[in-house]
């Protein structure tokens, strides 16, 4: 609804020097009438109706319809006494700003039968009044058709584009949030694993540095490479330069299961050639998760690794020969699984996790090649 003070129209396609002549015209069809009582009693129509025509927009619930109601009585008294029918116009234009559907539609119809009934009684019966300007009667009355349903829907239509102004707003908020978290889980990731790293070879070399001095030299040594390079990944991760490569990632878990003791095993090609580079960093991601907990939690002596590749899908399975998940609760909730599950579910890829005290822990992670597989339709 617009604000009391908008007493002529916006937005309907007349200029605004039709409406003031459509302001100024009750009083040139008021002063034409011979009798002093017509002439005032007009005056005090034409005020009345500005006047409730003003309140209307400022009125809440049920008085909006009171005053719709004067507006439309002085309307047809007017259009009987007169033969000025333009006040139908204004109320027209203010019915089509009705938000209500329901109120809308019964003061349309409302409006445009005591319209079309007062002005055909008006030419009946008094057809001096109102054939001199006819064609304006016609453009009138087809205003008070169309006008109301074309300010009803462009309403509407504003109300759906600011919604979705609104909605696109959100959306790029929650965006730089799924951006923040994505960015924080990866550097939990990277920052973890070479941690872990670090970790380990500082507890070796301080124990072979009285034993064997040289070999602590070398893990002193390994621990600052691997600090350059954890340095290096945080860089080239957040600028987003580059996404993880799973060849690249079997080497650097290799040397994470060797510093912690743990035998690693690895079955197939960790050179993907079938994988999108999307998928294939959410694949590295994965294992690069999955291998830290081997080596934080399973106490494991074993892990081994297999690559399974096809046109369609890519399967990767980490198994170990540990202590197992606990079984309280769900292990995909624990152990930051559920953070690679959240990786694989945007990329339509699954994890199952399978463990027990006897078996240790098998992670399963299967991914298909969507970005291949929609290239290979649009080529067929």
């Amino acid at each position: 609804m617009q604000n009391w003070y908008h007493i002529i129209p916006k937005n309907t396609g007349l200029s605004i020097y039709v409406w003031i002549i459509f302001c100024g015209l009750p009083f040139f069809f008021i002063f034409r009438s011979s009798s002093a009582l017509d002439i005032v009693s007009g005056i005090f129509m034409v005020l009345l109706f500005f006047l409730a025509y003003r309140l209307s927009f400022i009125a809440d619930n049920w008085m909006v319809y009171v005053w719709v109601s004067i507006e439309m009585a002085i309307n047809i008294v007017m259009t009987i006494l007169f033969g000025y029918i333009y006040f139908s116009l204004f109320l027209a234009f203010f019915i089509g700003n009705i938000r209500s559907k329901a109120g809308f539609l019964t003061l349309y119809i409302v409006h445009l039968s005591t319209t079309v009934a007062t002005t055909t009684f008006v030419f009946i019966f008094k057809n001096e009044s109102l054939f001199p300007h006819l064609p304006f009667i016609i453009i009138s009355v087809l205003g008070v058709i169309l006008l109301p349903f074309t300010i009803y829907y462009r309403n509407k239509r504003i109300d759906l584009e600011g919604k979705l102004e609104d909605a696109n707003k959100r959306i790029s908020q929650l965006r730089v949030i799924e951006e923040r978290e994505r960015i924080a889980r990866d550097l939990h990731d990277t920052l973890g694993q070479k941690l872990s790293l670090i970790g380990l070879k500082s507890d070796l070399a301080g124990k072979l540095i009285d034993m064997k001095p040289e070999v602590a030299k070398n893990e002193i040594h390994d621990i600052h490479q691997t600090a350059r390079t954890a340095l290096k990944e945080v860089r080239e991760m957040v600028s987003n330069m580059k996404g993880a490569n799973l060849q690249e990632e079997t080497i650097r878990v290799r040397q994470l299961l060797e510093a912690a003791q743990i035998e690693f095993e690895l079955e197939g090609d960790a050179e993907l050639h079938h994988t999108p580079p999307l998928v294939e960093n959410v694949l590295s991601m994965s294992l690069k998760e999955a291998v830290t907990n081997v080596v934080k939690h399973s106490k494991a002596t074993i892990c081994r690794i297999i690559i399974q590749q096809s046109p369609k899908e890519t399967k990767i399975t980490v198994e170990d020969n540990g202590t197992g998940v606990s079984k309280e609760r769900d292990v995909t909730q624990g152990h930051g699984l559920q953070g690679m599950k959240e990786r694989l579910e945007f990329v339509n890829g699954s994890l199952e996790v399978y463990s027990s005290k006897e078996n240790g822990t098998t992670l399963h992670i299967e991914v298909p090649n969507v970005i291949q597989q929609t290239k290979q339709e649009e080529s067929g």
